[in-house]
């Protein structure tokens, strides 16, 4: 009964943190576009905001992900690490768009939260998702 109740505790936490990382990258995404995310995706019913935002949620839950399962047996080295590769992993993401930004024609924030499909969202969103399977190959 102990394992289950220790279990459940570190469950708890992992999960507490893994949530703030992804409450972190919707406020990330949100400042790097422009207009209210929230309006775009649920009022607007935007599918090119929607489409970033589910890719960096996905990318963040990897690297959340991986860092449980690399250091599962060291509880505390466990939390520090998926807070630090978490933070890194946003930080990574933030930069990626940046640089697909300045690389690109267009302002690519408008381009994501224009109501017309654009093909720059998969571009970015196939950007998150590769820059969270970089940390968290790096993690293992």
């Amino acid at each position: 009964m102990e394992d289950i109740v220790n279990g459940l505790g570190r469950a708890s936490a992992y999960g507490a943190l893994g949530l703030v990382l992804l409450i972190l990258g919707m406020l990330l995404i949100d400042v790097l576009t422009p207009g209210k995310l929230g309006r775009q995706i649920w009022e607007d019913r935007n599918r090119n905001a929607a489409l970033l935002l589910s890719s960096a949620l996905l990318g963040i839950g990897g690297i959340v992900f991986t860092s449980i399962w690399t250091t599962y047996d060291d509880f505390g080295k466990g939390l520090a690490s998926t807070a630090a590769f978490g933070v890194l992993g946003l930080v990574m993401m933030a930069l990626a768009f940046l640089v697909v930004d300045v690389l690109t024609p267009g302002k690519l924030g408008a381009t994501l939260v224009d109501p017309e499909p654009h093909p720059a969202v998969w571009v970015t969103a196939s950007c998150n998702i590769a820059v969270s399977a970089v940390v968290s190959a790096a993690i293992a």
